[in-house]
């Protein structure tokens, strides 16, 4: 997951929530880290992503593959 998969996911999921929850929920996984000083810090998206799902209970169902635009056709 690339930083801007994280962002659409984040979007998609949370909405106008989002960038609040980036900037002001802290995170025990990640150390208790805010999804944006653990990004800042070099964490890997893809980590912050689902730690953040799992602090916010969001299904399984949401998680895998969120954020990635559709693939183009030929």
């Amino acid at each position: 997951m690339r930083r801007s998969e994280f962002q659409r996911a984040v979007a998609a999921e949370f909405g106008t929530r989002g960038p609040a929850l980036i900037a002001d929920l802290s995170l025990p996984p990640l150390a208790g880290r805010t999804a944006a000083e653990a990004l800042d810090a070099g964490i890997a998206p893809r980590e912050v992503w689902l730690a953040l799902c799992d602090e916010m209970d969001v299904p399984l169902s949401h998680r895998h593959g969120a954020g990635r635009l559709e693939p183009r056709r030929r």
